[in-house]
């Protein structure tokens, strides 16, 4: 009895790819009963749209990347996929190319539920990810990657993220919105950690990150880039249209802030009424745009300016402090917790979209660990 209540519980298998005699998404989702694990052969899936409704199921590629290409399809007029589920989690997808006549496709459409999503990259969408404004649901993105999103009207954006409950970021990759934001986020609780938002070469994203309606902020580790060609002076932008929630608290802790333009840049632009703005131990470079200060009430502390002798860019074009700086023998100070989280970075984001642990005995300023001269 114990033995047939446990293969109960177990949650069934489906397998979908061109040889098998399940062969598209959308016949999977319809499919689907109870808890279920969806194995699909990575290729390509040309108009292959799909709507998780009521459903409790991991969809993973198996052998490789499996590309959902819209070409043109959009499920229920929205997106490649619309998940309206009590849990999704998505693995190893490329979404590509959502759009519909509104000018508003998505890779992925969320409305209601859990959606997890791991090693997924959404391009060339109207946007990436949008949600809609279920204040239950829950958004947590890993290891993804979000650029050339947008229909280039300023209104849709590499992830759109409506009025719902949580979102949590992690080791993720945001570059050249489509006139959008690169993340906008109106969620009640945000976790944005050790991600890189840079606009990158040529790029025109509005804001790299923007909390439009308060709600408790965590940013934390992450590296966030301005390009000189942005539409938009403001890097990181709280609670500029109102404050939705009842708490509206921002945490900006052991960021690399960079400034691509000349001149006219504004690194934070915060609402006087946050209840709780706690910046402290980020690195801030490039232009002219003043440091944070208390001409916004809140917690100004161990925040540094980088002048070009201070940096170096590795490999992978992120910008770090040089190891023989002056700032990279300045210790970060104890900036304790907030919600749960420990406000001390012990990973660092590494290129591509991953993490990995931050191996440094007394933390520096920033995002990343100072990066160690070549040998002779």
């Amino acid at each position: 009895a114990a033995a047939a209540a446990a293969a109960a519980t177990e949650p069934t298998r489906l397998l979908v790819g061109p040889s098998r005699e399940v062969k598209t998404l959308a016949e999977a989702a319809r499919l689907v009963r109870g808890s279920t694990i969806i194995e699909v052969d990575a290729g390509i899936y040309p108009a292959d749209v799909a709507v998780w409704h009521n459903v409790d199921v991991t969809v993973r590629a198996a052998g490789g990347r499996a590309i959902l290409r819209a070409e043109g399809a959009a499920a229920e007029g929205k997106g490649i996929w619309v998940v309206r589920s009590s849990r999704v989690e998505v693995d190893g997808f490329d979404f590509l190319g959502a759009r519909v006549p509104g000018a508003n496709g998505a890779g992925i459409r969320f409305e209601s539920g859990n959606l997890a999503v791991r090693d997924c990259a959404f391009g060339g969408n109207e946007n990436g990810i949008l949600t809609g404004n279920d204040r239950q649901a829950v958004l947590d993105i890993e290891n993804s990657e979000f650029g050339y999103n947008g229909h280039g009207d300023g209104m849709s954006h590499n992830l759109y993220v409506g009025t719902i409950a949580s979102l949590r970021v992690q080791g993720s990759w945001f570059h050249h919105a489509r006139q959008g934001h690169l993340l906008k986020s109106r969620a009640g609780r945000n976790v944005i950690v050790f991600n890189r938002l840079d606009d990158g070469l040529g790029g025109q994203a509005s804001y790299e990150l923007e909390f439009p309606s308060g709600g408790v902020a965590i940013v934390m580790g992450n590296l966030i880039q301005q390009a000189a060609t942005t539409e938009n002076p403001h890097v990181v932008s709280y609670g500029t249209e109102r404050l939705d929630w009842p708490d509206n608290e921002l945490y900006l802790v052991n960021n690399t802030l960079v400034d691509g333009r000349a001149v006219g840049g504004v690194l934070l632009r915060a609402h006087p009424g946050t209840a709780v703005l706690r910046v402290v131990n980020n690195l801030f470079t490039g232009g002219n745009a003043p440091l944070p200060n208390a001409a916004i009430v809140g917690e100004f502390s161990h925040n540094h300016r980088a002048t070009p002798a201070d940096l170096a860019v590795d490999g992978d074009g992120i910008v770090r402090l040089r190891s023989g700086s002056p700032l990279a023998r300045l210790a970060s100070t104890q900036a304790g917790h907030a919600h749960g989280q420990l406000l001390q970075p012990s990973l660092e984001y590494a290129h591509p979209r991953r993490t990995r642990k931050r191996a440094e005995s007394a933390l520096s300023p920033g995002a990343f660990v100072p990066l160690a001269a070549p040998k002779r």
